[in-house]
């Protein structure tokens, strides 16, 4: 694994967020100067590719990644787009829950959760987050 890559995979796993490859790019830049935003965006996808962290395609958002590889569901919130990991009773994958797929079949399914999150709800207008990257 490159210096590049090794540097990329650390900063995802070391947030506690879904960034998008932009907000990487940020973090690593700080200590890779001269690393370009298409390395970022290259190596991140090759990474997905590899399983080694999931790209996010969910509706309404920009592409993000998350350092979890297993599958796993998300909530998100409508106002500010915070994007948040979330645990679902049972064990049944989603997948088993369709009754009828018109002749598909099912090869992976994505579950994404819509809701207002806590700092939303606070009385106020809400403030857009653009970055969950801590």
């Amino acid at each position: 694994m490159t210096i590049q890559r090794r540097m990329i995979l650390d900063e995802l796993r070391a947030s506690r967020s879904h960034p998008t490859a932009d907000e990487v790019y940020e973090r690593v830049k700080r200590k890779l100067p001269r690393i370009s935003l298409g390395t970022v965006y290259r190596n991140l996808e090759a990474l997905a590719s590899q399983g080694a962290i999931q790209r996010l395609d969910l509706a309404g958002v920009q592409r993000r990644f998350d350092h979890a590889p297993a599958p796993h569901h998300h909530v998100r919130c409508v106002r500010c787009g915070a994007l948040e990991d979330i645990i679902l009773r049972g064990s049944a994958h989603p997948d088993q829950l369709v009754q009828d797929a018109r002749g598909f079949e099912i090869l992976d399914a994505k579950l994404e959760f819509l809701g207002i999150c806590p700092e939303c709800r606070e009385p106020g207008p809400p403030v857009p987050r653009n970055s969950h990257f801590h």
